[in-house]
């Protein structure tokens, strides 16, 4: 699969072409069964001259999508928010002694990555781009793993392959300044390497998909109900979620790689491909992973692709477009076989290259090939090395290529302090002093945060402290259970990265059938019951507060047997397998496992204040309805005469001194928005979409213009500096806000 697939030679020329006489495995395969029967043949056929047309526009493509990720995924419009200076934030590096630099010092890095990409795109100084774009781009990657996932893996390594590739012979700035390099050959590996790494990409991510929470709809089972999935319901009625959800992406995935590889089964590759990553662009936010993706299927077409695309153009847009000419430069970086066969989509060998034997930098380039393909194929299953990494799922999310394999939901998290001098106990809201939530899942992270809180709680007066995590985890919609062991002090407890986390709890997936009676559970509530599912351990026991909202709350045991305790009633019930029992609202009770295995057990509640809100919402609009109509004849009383104003008042809602009517109009007004943004037309929603993506591209690069003034010349008076900071942040009308919200939740650490 890492061989270039070629064409039958043609020798251009006039009429009565010849065509060389290729084997049924070079026609379908590219290459001869003589050339992997020696190392030397191996190396020959590694670097055999290629056509650097198609590698030459994916450089360009992938280098314009990372110029434009630089101010989108990667953050640099709101880089100030993430590392603003002094404020008291836990980060999670992959090392602990990396360290993010100082803000003006962090924008410097994001302008050395900009520019490494767009040099990247235009192939001018392109090592050097590339050694910029990778050189920071690992750093900010590695700075912060609660950011990571697999397709900023992959963007690092094109980045990384690229820098070891000719990909400036074709289409590029440098390609005019040294016009010995320009439209030249590259060796074969170049593209062995790229169209590898996409294979992996497709074909690992189909191997844990054949994971049985995968194969049995439990994954990503929300997608279904997706408006992208709405024609798929007529074909597939109530199968849409296993058979085209699950089933669709396993067999995409298992079997993408190969369909993009071999020429009969391309063109239905590409639009099966196509298709998948347009959806995706849809459905998740993912940046510019799918359009990356799908810049990077051409690479599986024979190499001169561009130059026959490209002559269909007209001959005046000749000047700015890519070289069409057939003609190719020799390369010392290519080996020329003594027979003037060179891949399919070459002209004639140049008389002055008729032989050329491998050297060392040949060899040394295939040997890397192999090493670098066995790597990538070994890492996703890596795990029993870095141990500790490994929760109920293998290893950190973001090299193991299992997209979308596990969802998860948070039900309760509590943090609890102890202070190491006086035993006093407190609590702190989960995430503070952090921007990330990933930290949950993950023990390694734990530890991190559990340090940075230690160090940080001094500071108000908490010595010595002892941090505990409760931290409750549904994977694939299973029972809500503890992840981590609520009892270890995790400051003090042993973590190492090459040993299993002893403070991590088994993933009780002997329960996993229940998911089925869930289902049915589920199906048989109204619209206003919630349900909540919980399996725990023998011995533990949750502390629970029931909002005084939710008036009609019960416990029902599923399996094994529980003491419920009424905290304030101090009263103790056991409830046996069937068995329920009503708690009280606005008051605390513990649930405790008693029986020998896992109890579960299900809370069921409604929340009455919502449904009575509602009722009187629905109460409210008839009685606007009848007015409008003309069927109300009593007059309103002055609490409601707000619901008669136009529907474009919106002083209306200001002036409601009734909260019911006052809620009841913002609610109003605020479906009306939604709508008229469902209903906008294609040029009002690109106008939109065109407009958010200004505001944003600009504050990043009005914000990186100030660091760098201030790197040169010095911080200026600070009312210059605010000045300059608002016309940064100035928005769109429908942004407003949203920038001092963000601060709001990242300094504003006022839990404690």
């Amino acid at each position: 699969i890492s061989i270039d697939v070629q064409r039958p030679w043609k020798k251009q020329g006039k009429k009565g072409e010849k065509s060389q006489t290729k084997s049924r495995m070079e026609q379908i395969f590219g290459f001869k069964k003589e050339d992997l029967s020696s190392w030397h043949n191996l190396v020959c056929l590694l670097n055999r001259p290629t056509d650097s047309a198609s590698l030459g526009i994916f450089r360009c493509l992938f280098g314009l999508l990372m110029v434009i990720d630089v101010t989108q995924e990667r953050g640099l419009s709101h880089l100030d928010y993430k590392y603003l200076d002094g404020a008291p934030v836990c980060r999670f590096p992959l090392l602990n002694f990396l360290e993010p630099l100082p803000l003006d010092w962090m924008y410097l890095v994001y302008l050395v990555l900009f520019l490494g990409s767009l040099g990247i795109m235009l192939g001018c100084f392109y090592r050097l781009s590339c050694l910029m774009f990778i050189s920071t781009y690992w750093y900010i990657f590695f700075l912060d793993k609660t950011a990571w996932n697999n397709h900023s893996y992959l963007y690092g390594l094109i980045g990384f392959q690229l820098t070891l590739m000719n990909g400036n012979r074709y289409w590029s700035l440098d390609g005019l300044r040294r016009p010995s390099i320009r439209n030249a050959h590259v060796p074969l590996w170049n593209y062995t390497l790229l169209r590898t790494q996409i294979f992996i990409v497709y074909f690992i991510a189909g191997i844990k998909k054949l994971d049985a929470d995968w194969v049995e709809g439990y994954s990503m089972s929300y997608l279904a109900h997706h408006w992208l999935f709405d024609p798929f319901n007529c074909l597939f009625l109530n199968l849409v979620n296993l058979l085209v959800v699950h089933g669709g992406g396993l067999v995409l995935d298992l079997t993408a790689g190969y369909l993009l590889f071999f020429d009969a089964t391309r063109p239905y590759a590409f639009f099966f491909v196509s298709y998948f990553h347009c959806m995706n662009s849809q459905l998740f936010s993912i940046g510019m992973f799918s359009y990356t993706m799908l810049a990077t299927s051409p690479l599986f077409c024979y190499p001169d692709w561009p130059r026959r695309f490209f002559s269909h153009f007209p001959s005046f847009l000749k000047p700015v477009l890519p070289l069409t000419t057939p003609e190719l430069q020799p390369s010392t970086s290519c080996v020329y076989n003594e027979v003037s066969n060179l891949s399919g989509d070459q002209q004639e060998r140049p008389a002055h290259s008729k032989l050329s034997k491998p050297r060392l930098k040949h060899k040394l380039a295939a040997i890397f090939t192999l090493l670098y393909i066995a790597e990538q194929f070994f890492l996703p299953y890596s795990h029993f090395i870095t141990q500790g990494y490994n929760n109920w799922t293998n290893g950190l999310y973001g090299y193991s290529w299992d997209m979308m394999v596990h969802s998860r939901s948070h039900q309760h998290v509590k943090i609890t302090y102890k202070d190491g001098k006086t035993g006093a106990i407190g609590y702190l809201n989960p995430g503070v002093f952090t921007h990330s939530r990933r930290w949950k899942d993950h023990g390694d992270m734990l530890k991190q945060y559990a340090s940075c809180l230690s160090h940080l709680l001094p500071r108000y007066n908490v010595t010595d402290p002892e941090i505990y995590f409760d931290i409750w985890v549904s994977i694939n919609e299973r029972f809500q259970q503890r992840i981590f062991d609520p009892r270890v002090d995790i400051v003090k407890a042993d973590w190492s990265p090459f040993r299993p986390n002893p403070w991590l709890m088994p993933l009780l997936v002997d329960l996993s059938p229940w998911r089925t009676k869930f289902q049915e559970i589920e199906g048989s509530l109204d619209n206003q019951t919630e349900i909540v599912f919980i399996a725990d351990f023998p011995g533990l026991h949750l502390e629970n507060f029931v909002s005084e909202d939710l008036g009609n709350t019960s416990i029902q045991v599923l399996q094994g047997q529980v003491n419920v305790e009424i905290v304030e009633e101090k009263k103790n019930y056991t409830l046996q397998t069937s068995e329920t029992m009503k708690v009280p609202a606005g008051a605390y009770h513990k649930v405790y496992t008693v029986s020998e295995d896992p109890s579960c057990y299900m809370y069921v509640y409604v929340n009455t204040t919502e449904a009575a809100l509602l009722e009187n919402f629905t109460k409210l609009f008839e009685l606007q309805e009848r007015v409008r109509n003309g069927t109300e004849t009593e007059p309103l009383p002055p609490e409601l005469q707000p619901l008669i104003a136009p529907n474009d008042d919106d002083e209306a809602e200001v002036n409601a001194t009734d909260p019911i009517v006052r809620l009841f109009l913002k609610r109003q007004r605020r479906m009306k928005e939604v709508k008229k943004r469902r209903e906008a037309g294609l040029l009002e929603r690109l106008e939109r979409f065109a407009g958010k993506k200004y505001y944003t591209i600009r504050r990043g690069f009005l914000m990186t213009a100030i660091a760098m003034r201030n790197l040169a010349v010095g911080l200026p008076p600070l009312e210059q500096l605010t000045r300059e900071v608002e016309f940064a942040n100035m928005k769109g009308p429908q942004d407003e806000g949203n920038q001092k919200d963000l601060l709001k939740e990242e300094v504003g650490h006022g839990e404690l």
